[in-house]
């Protein structure tokens, strides 16, 4: 028997009932039946039967109304009816279907065609049975997909939390396609008072999209927090998502350098919308898309060059996503730059720029056509910005280093000049010295004023009365990138003295170089220019660190860190 089912068959017809039932019967399957349309009704409550040959014309309840009740009851169940009628007008068929019959068979009844008809609608039955299991089968994938990536979420924000994101200097909206998705913000407070910020749109859309994010997070607060340059940065993100993605894959994106004590701002956009330096004065400057994206270039043809400009307090910087730009309204016009610009324009409340890029876009668009991001920060130096809290909780990864007496020298000749960053190195082994962790940024603070100036003015024999205004301040830059390129000879050494007695203890730090020296105490009794970009770095070593001392000939500063009772 090809396919046994259990049918119920309603005929308000004594002789028609048995006859059909002695039919049904001889064909295999299991036979129930019912007088009228209630007792049909009924029947099928209790019985749950695979198929029902349902009489049109019966009394009590007709086959029409029993019809219609049975499929409420069945469900998303596809329990087929098939009316038995002696009805030849169109009309009445018609009704057969629309009361929810699936066929009808005429009086008297042909026994080959009635099991043809019936194990048609088994047929039907078994398909609808794979459909309904392929589509819970599904739901279960998609279910758990969905589950996977909420979890990825919850981690993967835990990672790309970490910084400062919820400074009160930033502002953001990021309107994602995808509950994991491939925009990216990064922010963090660095050692020496400057902040990171990292807007990057990977490739595509959803999961796929997001593969790089974990890495390039890691990868950006491991190394902010260490004192890592922000070119030292951009080259090792590029060169780990060169590793890692697919040739398809890549990430555009745009990397600020922000450094308000010192006025200076440094950024790399590849591939990302132009950002804006939104001065305090009304001016703007974009911060335009000069790269191939990361991911795109190895190690060896990797462009790290930043634009470096200068900043003060009240200064906004605006960053976006291609969304933006983008969004689509219900004509299928782009949102597009010159919106923007207009918007930009017509603004005349800085702080309010911000609401008013947003309101523009949600009265213009209604829908996105990508991953959308916007980025405000603002340049303060309010107070509860600088003390957010960040600094104190500098990585380590490693056992303490048991502080007792020990002096260690590092010497940077010219090849090292130009390429490496002693900072990292040096603030790793002194930040595994658990007294000094809670002064980790003043530390490295003091040691990059200390190489910097030994480089720059000792080494490179630069003058930093040049940076009084913004277009020496650039000069400046572009001469030391000049110098710094073709230097052949010259050094700078860092010295490190530890010496410890129990819970006190001092660290000293010595930095000499190879150039002439000078007059510092001179250098510290000029006129102090609040409104100039440059000539704080040795004022700054003499506030923060405890104790300032240097050499007669002015080659060697040498500063002096306590804790303890000599604290």
């Amino acid at each position: 028997m090809p396919g046994r089912l259990s049918i119920l068959i309603a005929e308000d017809g004594a002789a028609d009932r048995m006859l059909l039932a002695a039919i049904v019967s001889r064909q295999g399957h299991r036979v129930s039946t019912a007088a009228n349309g209630a007792e049909a009704v009924r029947l099928f409550e209790s019985e749950r039967p695979q198929l029902v040959l349902m009489d049109a014309l019966m009394p009590v309840m007709d086959g029409f109304d029993a019809a219609r009740e049975i499929k409420r009851l069945a469900g998303n169940e596809l329990v087929p009816i098939i009316f038995l009628t002696s009805l030849t007008e169109n009309q009445a068929l018609v009704r057969c279907l629309e009361a929810g019959g699936d066929d009808f068979i005429a009086k008297p009844y042909n026994p080959i065609i009635l099991e043809a008809k019936i194990q048609a609608m088994h047929r039907l039955r078994r398909l609808q049975a794979t459909v309904l299991e392929q589509r819970d089968l599904i739901a279960r994938r998609n279910q758990q997909l969905i589950d996977e990536q909420r979890a990825a979420k919850a981690i993967f924000d835990k990672v790309a939390h970490a910084g400062c994101l919820n400074a009160p200097n930033i502002r953001y909206r990021q309107s994602p396609r995808a509950l994991f998705n491939g925009d990216l913000l990064l922010a963090a407070h660095a050692p020496a008072g400057r902040m990171f910020v990292l807007l990057g749109d990977f490739t595509g859309h959803g999961l796929p999209a997001a593969i790089g994010a974990m890495p390039l997070a890691e990868t950006f607060y491991g190394m902010t927090a260490k004192g890592y340059s922000s070119n030292e940065i951009l080259r090792e993100i590029n060169a780990k998502l060169k590793l890692i993605l697919p040739v398809e894959m890549f990430c555009c994106a745009t990397l600020l350098d922000i450094n308000l004590e010192q006025g200076i701002l440094r950024a790399w956009n590849g591939g990302l919308p132009d950002g804006y330096l939104l001065k305090a004065d009304g001016g703007r400057l974009p911060l335009r898309s000069r790269f191939l994206p990361l991911g795109v270039r190895d190690v060896s043809s990797f462009d790290d060059s930043f634009e470096t400009l200068p900043i003060t307090q009240g200064d906004r910087l605006l960053l976006m996503s291609d969304g933006v730009l983008e969004s689509f309204n219900a004509d299928n016009e782009l949102f597009g730059e010159q919106r923007l610009l207009a918007v930009m324009d017509a603004n005349s409340d800085p702080s309010a720029l911000f609401d008013e890029i947003e309101e523009a876009l949600h009265a213009f668009h209604g829908q996105t056509l990508d991953d959308l991001s916007l980025v405000e920060v603002s340049l303060t130096t309010d107070e509860q910005v600088l003390t957010y809290p960040q600094l104190n909780t500098y990585p380590t990864n490693a056992r303490d280093l048991n502080a007792r007496d020990w002096t260690t020298r590092i010497e940077l000749r010219p090849a090292s000049l130009r390429m490496a960053n002693p900072l990292p190195m040096t603030m790793q082994l002194l930040l595994k010295i658990a007294p000094l962790r809670g002064r980790a940024g003043i530390i490295y603070t003091v040691l990059s004023e200390l190489y910097a100036n030994a480089l720059e003015h000792g080494v490179l024999l630069l003058d930093s009365a040049q940076k009084s205004d913004a277009e020496g301040f650039a000069r400046y830059y572009e001469e030391r990138q000049r110098r710094l390129s073709g230097l052949s000879d010259g050094f700078v050494s860092i010295e490190l003295s530890v010496k410890s007695d129990g819970p006190t203890g001092y660290l000293r730090i010595g930095v000499r170089d190879s150039g002439p020296g000078f007059d510092v105490q001179s250098a510290l009794n000029k006129q102090y220019c609040a409104e100039c970009l440059g000539g704080r770095g040795l004022r700054m070593i003499r506030q923060l660190s405890e104790r300032f001392y240097w050499t007669p000939d002015g080659k060697v500063l040498n500063v002096e860190f306590h804790w303890g009772s000599h604290a």
